[in-house]
């Protein structure tokens, strides 16, 4: 379907309206060599894709005849530049299933790790290897973006190689309901970024921060956190940053070509704008918190099984149990005080401040908030629990004063 004016992007988003709200989780893992702790290369995924066809029957998706990920009933498991692999789940209604499908995936994807030799590891940042160490893959994007990248963002390499975050796309039931989700997402971006920091190791160092991965996506090519967001955000308004937002690239003929400082307007103006990539041009802006036909919230680290599933829960305890008490707290709070705790929270974590208050202080009130919220979905298990459950890890480490990334700096020195 050919693309020729803003509304027509304004009526995708539109399409995103939904009177039910589903979760979607993406997942990211490092795999690495058991004996060497290097990276895995290609030819070591291709056997972990294979491992997944053949037991599992997991079908192939291919570009040319490269196999580039997998995909059955809705979930995909997807490649990225440094051969980290990404479990994109499907559309679920609690976090019973969304937790139980990642637990199901981490089993089968253990089990294929002890075949070879490899194993996983889930943190935003990798703590061992420097970057010209670590392996490429044929996917013909990461080509484009591995020239274009670093000409606005000096870390982009670092993040497309070297980091692994867990991503949360949450549902919309209307334009308004957009807003205050949309709006919330973002103001808590230096909160989720300081809650779950898990990537202060850099090459066996700690690296100056908490979560470094945080870091590396602020000194990131497209990425950040616009000023525009923080405002009152529309379907017309986030139309109008799409269509001046400049392409990473564009595909012809099932190739990927350069921009040459195309916007999307600009395509549309040629005649050669369409939904295939305007959905590509969505996919390719990097922001803390983006829109499709839902909202993608993208600034927690990677994590192992013991956090696994607390940044979405604590999340969707928020923005789908108690959306409005949530919002009234972050209306109140300035533009820049959350640009500049944005920025301050990779490093000061818990120490940095919001209207007045560290964000420990903040962490607590919300996870009440959001213990509120879960209790209030009433979405149970087969054991009568609710999904308040997967806030015990959140719970410890505001008990404690400690995250994941202090713990790890712990272990580092002991």
């Amino acid at each position: 379907m050919k693309i020729k004016s803003k509304q027509q992007i304004i009526e995708h988003f539109i399409s995103g309206n939904k009177p039910d709200q589903f979760i979607g989780v993406e997942n990211e893992k490092f795999l690495f060599k058991k004996k060497s702790n290097k990276r895995a290369d290609y030819s070591d995924l291709l056997k972990i894709f294979n491992f997944f066809t053949s037991k599992f029957n997991w079908e192939p998706i291919k570009e040319d005849e490269n196999i580039i990920g997998l995909k059955k009933n809705g979930k995909m498991i997807t490649l990225e530049p440094g051969n980290q692999i990404e479990l994109s789940g499907s559309q679920l209604s609690n976090m019973h299933e969304v937790c139980s499908e990642s637990y199901e995936f981490q089993e089968k994807l253990n089990l294929a790790c002890e075949n070879f030799d490899l194993k996983t590891l889930s943190v935003g940042f990798d703590p061992f290897s420097s970057i010209d160490k670590i392996p490429n893959n044929p996917k013909k994007r990461y080509r484009v973006m591995t020239k274009e990248m670093p000409k606005n963002g000096s870390l982009s390499l670092e993040m497309m190689y070297q980091t692994a975050g867990t991503q949360i796309n949450i549902d919309y039931k209307n334009e308004e309901d957009f807003k205050k989700k949309f709006k919330v997402a973002s103001y808590l971006t230096p909160i989720s970024i300081a809650l779950f920091s898990n990537s202060a190791v850099k090459e066996n160092k700690f690296s100056g921060y908490l979560s470094y991965r945080s870091k590396v996506w602020q000194n990131t090519s497209r990425a950040g956190l616009p000023e525009i967001f923080l405002e009152e955000m529309s379907y017309e308004k986030y139309a109008d940053f799409v269509l001046n937002y400049p392409l990473l690239f564009y595909q012809k003929n099932n190739e990927y070509l350069f921009p040459d400082g195309k916007t999307y307007s600009d395509l549309i103006k040629q005649d050669e704008a369409d939904k295939s990539n305007l959905e590509l041009h969505l996919s390719t802006i990097f922001t803390e918190v983006r829109l499709k036909s839902y909202i993608e919230i993208r600034s927690l680290d990677a994590c192992e099984w013991d956090c696994h599933c607390a940044g979405p829960a604590f999340l969707i305890g928020l923005l789908y149990g108690n959306l409005n008490e949530t919002y009234e707290i972050i209306n109140k709070w300035k533009k820049k005080d959350i640009l500049e705790a944005y920025f301050n929270s990779p490093s000061k974590g818990f120490g940095t401040e919001i209207d007045g208050k560290s964000i420990l202080d903040w962490s607590d009130i919300f996870l009440k908030l959001s213990k509120k919220g879960l209790k209030f979905r009433n979405q149970l298990n087969s054991k009568k629990n609710n999904e308040e459950i997967y806030l015990k890890n959140v719970n410890s480490m505001i008990t404690k004063k400690s995250t994941k990334a202090e713990d790890s700096l712990k272990n580092l020195n002991q």
